[in-house]
């Protein structure tokens, strides 16, 4: 019998696709526990490695004959070694390239929908981080917003739709992953924007994100508007894309709403993220597609693998968007605080441009799930 690698791009279609997989994990309990891949119709089964060194025999029982089997670890190696033991115990198998550090990093971009005069808005999906980024394309040219730090994905994808990229933006200073917007801007020449009022710490040059600005992509102009909408940082903005699309960053998710709290600021954002919430994006048209910076559990995606949903939808359904109390949504937002993200103060001091690890070490910050969202 076979055992043949599976790359991430691959376990990504299963998701967005809803295919069957059986997933073999022998990553170590607690690390299973804490973040492992999510598929709609998924069946999981955590072994430790160390626990199936002496033979796999105990486990092939457990081990479906209809579904693929794919066995993770954290880099690959325990894996191909398990998938062996059970190829030669007479069973098909598959084990995930690069483990979970592969799945981890991999983006799907995904069309969102049309745009003015041909234009297109793209979302790339991190399925393994939860991480949503986007690139508005018009004629020849491309904005991106909330980049993550594989850059490569984002001019390569450029490149392939024959755009420039003019403009990149993130909403605010990211604390759960490594933005790569600037790196984008300072290898393309396009114009980098942040939020002052985020990078008071910030130690390279930078184009102050104001509200109401307004970038204008290509000859049919389409506009990507800056709004201010402090609460999850002091300084974080969503975009309204030509009218029709909501970029909420950290503010606004389609199951939760923003955590206040990753500068050790959450008693005195909290009043600003309800402001946001509760008058800012009430004032806006409810029709806006709401497309967040972040989704934290699969059960958020389409069936065509976006995360995305109408602003009157969330109002109506969104539990954060409908605590009618002030202090009932104080208390709701500071008392059901999760776990702080990984190396969360590490990868702001990244992003203020601080410190510059290499590419090993910013893997292992980035490791794991997002935690942006209140519980």
């Amino acid at each position: 019998m076979a055992f043949v690698k599976m790359t991430a791009a691959q376990v990504a279609r299963k998701v967005i696709e809803n295919q069957p997989l059986f997933i073999l994990d022998v990553r170590n309990t607690d690390a299973y526990e804490d973040w492992r891949i999510e598929g709609h119709n998924f069946d999981y089964l955590n072994i430790p490695y160390f626990d199936l060194l002496d033979g796999v025999e105990e486990i092939l029982p457990k081990l479906p004959a209809e579904k693929d089997i794919l066995v993770v670890c954290a880099k690959e190696g325990s894996s191909l070694m398990v998938a062996e033991m059970i190829s030669d115990a007479g069973r098909d198998v598959y084990y995930l390239e690069g483990g979970m550090k592969s799945w981890s990093s991999y983006l799907e971009p995904i069309k969102v929908g049309d745009l003015t005069g041909g234009g297109e808005l793209y979302q790339f999906v991190r399925l393994g981080k939860g991480c949503l980024s986007y690139m508005v394309i018009s004629e020849g040219e491309a904005a991106i917003i909330d980049a993550v730090r594989f850059t490569d994905v984002f001019t390569n994808f450029a490149k392939e739709k024959n755009v420039e990229i003019k403009h990149v933006f993130d909403t605010h200073l990211h604390a759960d992953h490594i933005s790569g917007g600037r790196h984008i801007a300072e290898a393309t020449g396009a114009t980098y924007y942040l939020p002052a009022k985020d990078a008071e710490e910030v130690i390279f040059d930078y184009t102050p994100l104001e509200d109401g600005l307004t970038v204008k992509i290509g000859a049919s102009q389409i506009e990507v508007g800056a709004l201010y909408s402090p609460g999850h940082t002091i300084g974080s903005t969503s975009f309204i894309v030509d009218g029709k699309y909501l970029l909420t960053g950290d503010i606004l998710f389609i199951d939760s709403i923003g955590r206040p709290d990753l500068a050790g600021l959450a008693e005195d954002w909290v009043g600003d993220l309800r402001d946001t919430l509760y008058r800012r994006y009430r004032e806006l048209a409810e029709d806006l597609i709401v497309l967040p910076a972040h989704f934290m559990i699969i059960e958020e995606l389409n069936e065509d693998g976006t995360v995305a949903k109408r602003l009157g939808d969330l109002f109506a359904e969104n539990h954060g968007l409908n605590i009618e109390s002030e202090d009932e949504f104080r208390h709701t937002v500071t008392d059901n605080l999760p776990p702080q993200p990984n190396a969360y103060e590490q990868i702001r001091q990244v992003n203020m441009g601080k410190i510059s690890p290499g590419n090993d070490e910013q893997t292992e910050m980035e490791i794991g799930p997002n935690r942006c969202a209140v519980r």
